[in-house]
């Protein structure tokens, strides 16, 4: 027998609580204790755990979801599951917890990992656009694409979620556009804007919500508002700090202006972040500075809000355990809280942005990457008054599901910076946020430029008949983990070879046989052999593999695109090895191959729907079957004696003779 007491004495610091381990049980057991107002550092294993809540009262906040315990509670949760305990009372909360492993439960848990979405309203923001141009297809193969699509999925799950994003009017950049166009920096914003959207909606990603900031009539007011949050929690604060200016102008110098050797990884890099290696740069910290003229630049001081990063290690590593947040996004937050001490401006002296209210500001911006922390609010709270729901930004709350999609030169600002200033701005909220990072998409081995005219628009490639070519092709080598490359050459391959020469050969196949075989009827399936239940076992496969390649935890576009595309060359060979020549012996047999291979493009019209939604549309149209609105439960035969017309479709055209 084991007797395990309470013992306060016994306690030592852990998970952000006290805690004392129980010995001899036979499973992980241990005491805790939460002070009143604690709260346990967010906790997910691949453990089933159950707390038995001894003395006090609180909540238990599960994937997000808060549920009042008090004593004589016991709450169990399954592998997986992100669980915090917060003492909302006035004397200590007591609990004892058992954890065990258990690989059946644990593996069945892993396979549901989406569900922990399924109540809970997902606001999914691919990174707002600098309206300083158009949108080529290193900005759409990354944040754009990837967001429209995860919606899909999501939506086709039963999941509420839409996609947010707008114009980033307020940039440096668009400044320095305009001055080069002899426009103002609002007619700047206003002209790319509007191109921004058109791009998106040529590629079929049309946002929910698009909120063009210097256009929005309440969000100079409640941006100012937000900012004095920051000021009166007492997290930043106004200092002179060296900064560099233009020796002839007198001008202030940062992100474009400026430029130098990057004090993180020594390469060359703008003014205040290094899209090389993600950290950023103060302007006065690199090495030999020169101005976007060319000239040394003088160093002197400015008065500017200022937010000490190095005071919120704890703060951000909180964060990061409760989210999707990739392992390299956690190794540059180590990098950059390794600096100590570590200011960070959150001001800059400018003529373009929203002043603050406060006085110590005046002839300041609010710097634009600050202000887009609040941006992402200010959209959840449009699009809820759109809606009719109550979301207001300056009241966020626990139960939003925040995903951000983005290119990886904008990873400190989001997995770093923003989850300090809601810490600050709203200390109740524990936001809870995915991130879905990627890396730089080429174009014949070089980065997209628009100065060099080293570019391909979205404008250029989109039109009603090539923009599912063109999301296959970007989804299929979207730099996921990886730089990756666009060619016009593998562009052009992938459409005559894997769309053309593969999908829409092997329908038109199909097509053909159903139309002189079955005359364009379904059939029902008749006699199975070993080889027919094998190849319904390889749908099932795919299936399984498309729904965990969508999914949020282990979303991949790139295992989407090669997993549609292994089924259709699946279902190709299945169709080569299978077909009869038309005797009536294997009349039955016959039947079941063609109703499987109907169930392939049926699987395939429903998988491809958040990748290639127009195409999905078109082919399950041509099945007989009503468009996709529900993702596949499992693999379905066409229902017996369902017209279908494959053989005449037209589902991909070649290239132009125009392109490059």
């Amino acid at each position: 027998m084991i007797i395990s007491s309470y013992d306060a004495g016994a306690l030592s610091a852990a998970l952000g609580i006290e805690m004392s381990g129980i010995d001899g049980l036979g499973v992980g057991a241990a005491w805790g204790r939460v002070g009143p107002g604690g709260v346990t550092t967010p906790d997910r294993h691949d453990e089933t755990e159950v707390f038995v809540i001894v003395t006090g009262h609180g909540d238990v906040v599960v994937d997000g979801v808060r549920h009042p315990v008090t004593a004589g509670t016991v709450v169990g949760f399954e592998p997986f599951e992100t669980h915090v305990l917060e003492n909302t009372g006035d004397h200590d909360l007591v609990f004892a917890t058992l954890y065990w492993r258990d690989a059946p439960r644990a593996a069945l848990a892993a396979g549901r990992t989406g569900q922990r979405h399924d109540q809970r309203p997902q606001f999914v923001f691919s990174t707002p656009p600098t309206p300083n141009g158009d949108l080529h297809l290193g900005h759409l193969c990354g944040p754009y694409l990837g967001a429209d699509a995860y919606v899909r999925f999501q939506r086709m799950n039963g999941r509420e979620a839409w996609h947010l994003t707008g114009s980033d009017d307020f940039q440096s950049y668009v400044q320095a556009a305009a001055r080069s166009e002899g426009r103002t920096p609002a007619e700047t914003a206003a002209r790319n804007s509007a191109e921004i959207a058109a791009t998106l909606k040529l590629l079929d990603a049309e946002p929910d919500q698009f909120t063009a900031t210097n256009a929005d009539p309440g969000y100079r007011a409640d941006l100012r508002a937000f900012f004095s949050r920051l000021v009166a929690s007492g997290g930043i604060t106004a200092q002179e700090d060296p900064a560099l200016f233009d020796t002839t102008s007198g001008r202030y110098l940062y992100e474009v202006d400026v430029s130098g050797g990057c004090p993180g990884c020594s390469g060359t890099t703008s003014g205040n972040i290094c899209e090389e290696c993600g950290e950023p740069n103060s302007c006065v910290d690199l090495a030999d500075p020169v101005t976007a003229d060319g000239n040394t630049p003088r160093t002197g001081t400015a008065i500017r809000y200022m937010l000490p990063l190095h005071r919120h290690r704890e703060d951000i590593e909180a964060h990061h355990s409760r989210g999707r947040v990739p392992v390299r996004l956690r190794d540059l937050a180590d990098r950059v809280l390794a600096r100590t001490p570590h200011d960070i401006a959150v001001t800059h002296p400018s003529t373009w942005g929203v002043e603050p209210a406060e006085p110590a500001a005046e002839g300041q911006v609010i710097w634009v990457w600050p202000e887009m922390a609040y941006g992402f609010l200010h959209g959840i709270q449009a699009l809820g008054r759109r809606l009719g729901r109550s979301w207001q930004a300056s009241a966020p709350q626990d139960d939003w599901r925040i995903v951000h999609f983005f290119g990886y030169d904008n990873s400190f600002y989001h997995s770093v910076l923003y989850p300090v200033l809601y810490r600050l701005a709203h200390p109740g909220w524990n936001a809870d946020i995915d991130y879905h990072v990627n890396e730089f998409y080429l174009l014949d081995g070089g980065k997209f430029s628009t100065s060099r005219r080293h570019a391909v628009w979205g404008k250029d490639i989109l039109d009603a008949r090539s923009v599912d070519a063109v999301r296959y092709f970007l989804a299929r080598t979207r730099p996921e983990g990886r730089r990756t490359n666009f060619t016009w050459d593998q562009f052009g391959s992938a459409v005559q070879d894997d769309l053309i020469g593969t999908w829409q050969q092997w329908l038109h196949h199909v097509g053909d046989r159903l139309t002189r075989e079955f005359s364009g009827t379904a059939p029902d399936a008749g006699l199975w052999r070993p080889e027919h239940s094998a190849f319904l076992a390889r749908l099932e496969t795919r299936r399984r593999a498309l729904t965990e390649a969508l999914d949020c935890d282990g979303f991949s576009l790139n295992r989407a695109a090669e997993e549609l595309h292994g089924l259709v060359t699946d279902a190709a060979r299945f169709s080569r090895t299978e077909t009869t020549a038309g005797s009536e012996r294997r009349r039955g047999e016959a039947r079941t191959t063609m109703a499987l291979e109907l169930a392939a493009a049926r699987l395939l019209a429903r998988c491809a729907a958040p990748v290639m939604p127009r195409f999905a549309g078109r082919l399950s149209t041509a099945l007989g079957d009503q468009p996709p609105t529900s993702w596949p439960e499992f693999v379905e035969l066409l229902t017996p004696g369902t017209k279908a017309d494959l053989a005449g479709q037209v589902f991909f055209t070649p290239i132009g003779a125009d392109a490059p």
